[in-house]
C-alpha cells in the first residue's frame, strides 16, 4: 500500500499540491486523473521520488520514502516498476535485452535465471517469438507490452504507469488496460495509473483520485463516477472534455 499524508508541494510561491491525503491499495487499479496543470503529474512524480514534497509524507508500507537513507531508497526502488509514456525502450537492444536490463542492474541472477525470468515476463504479456527483434521492428502496442514486461521483471510491489495508452488505437488501448488490470490482480501489485483516457477510467478504475487545482477534488470508483458528476461540476467538466 502507498499512503499520502498531508502532502504539499511548492514551486517557489506556487502551491501546486495542497494537503493531499489518499490510500492506494495493492491488487487495485488506482487511477490519478485531472486536467493538465492541475497537479496530477506533480503528484505522481512526488510519489515515485522524482520530486520532493515541501511537507507531508509518501509512505510505502509505512516507509517514508523521502526520509530514507540513500541505500534504503535504492532497496525500495527495486520494488518499483515504471511504464513510461513513450515506453523508453533502448533502441539498440533487442526485446529480450530490454526486459533483461533491470535484472542485470539490480539482481544477482545467473544468465540462465535471467533468461527464464525474461521469457516468463514476455509470455505473461502475450509476446512470443519476439525476443530477438528490436523496438524498430515491432508495433506501438507491442512496445507497450515490452515496457510492461520490463517493469515487472524484478517481482515488483509497486507499478507506476504514465499515460499507458498514449499513441495507441482504441482496440490496442483496451488490450493494454486489460493486461495492466490482470497483472495488478495476479501479482497483488499497487498500481498507479496517470491517465486522461476516460475509457480506461470507466473500464478499470476501481479507485480514482481526481486532482484539480492542486487538491484531491474527488475520490471514488468507476461505479460512483456518473452520480458524482451531478454534484461536482469540475469533475463533470473534466469528464466531458476528455471524450
Amino acid at each position: 500500500m502507498i499512503q499520502l499524508v498531508d502532502l504539499n508541494k511548492f514551486f517557489e510561491e506556487k502551491h501546486v499540491l495542497k494537503n493531499i491525503n489518499a490510500n492506494f491499495l495493492p491488487g487495485v487499479a488506482n487511477l490519478v486523473i485531472g486536467a493538465s496543470g492541475g497537479g496530477k503529474s506533480v503528484l505522481v512524480k512526488t510519489m515515485v521520488g522524482l520530486e520532493t514534497p515541501s511537507s507531508g509524507h509518501v509512505l510505502f508500507e509505512d516507509q517514508d520514502y523521502h526520509h530514507l537513507e540513500y541505500e534504503e531508497q535504492q532497496t525500495l526502488r527495486r520494488e518499483i516498476g515504471m511504464l513510461f509514456q513513450g515506453t523508453a525502450l533502448f533502441d539498440s537492444l533487442t526485446v529480450e535485452q530490454n526486459v533483461e536490463f533491470p535484472l542485470l542492474m539490480f539482481s544477482n541472477m545467473s544468465k540462465e535465471e535471467r533468461m527464464d525470468r525474461v521469457n516468463l515476463c514476455l509470455s505473461r504479456v502475450n509476446l512470443v517469438n519476439a525476443n530477438k527483434k528490436t523496438p524498430a521492428e515491432i508495433s506501438g502496442g507491442m512496445k507497450k507490452r515490452v515496457g510492461i514486461a520490463r517493469a515487472i521483471a524484478l517481482n515488483i510491489k509497486y507499478l507506476f504507469c504514465d499515460e499507458p495508452n498514449s499513441g495507441l488505437d482504441p482496440l490496442t488501448s483496451r488490450v493494454i488496460d486489460t493486461l495492466l488490470h490482470d497483472i495488478t490482480k495476479e501479482f497483488g501489485i499497487t498500481t498507479i495509473i496517470n491517465s486522461h483516457d476516460m475509457k480506461t477510467v470507466k473500464d478499470i478504475g476501481e479507485h480514482i483520485v481526481f486532482v484539480h487545482q492542486g487538491q484531491k477534488w474527488w475520490e471514488g470508483s468507476k461505479e460512483d463516477l456518473a452520480e458524482a458528476q451531478k454534484s461536482n461540476p469540475e469533475l463533470h467538466a473534466f469528464v466531458m472534455a476528455s471524450y
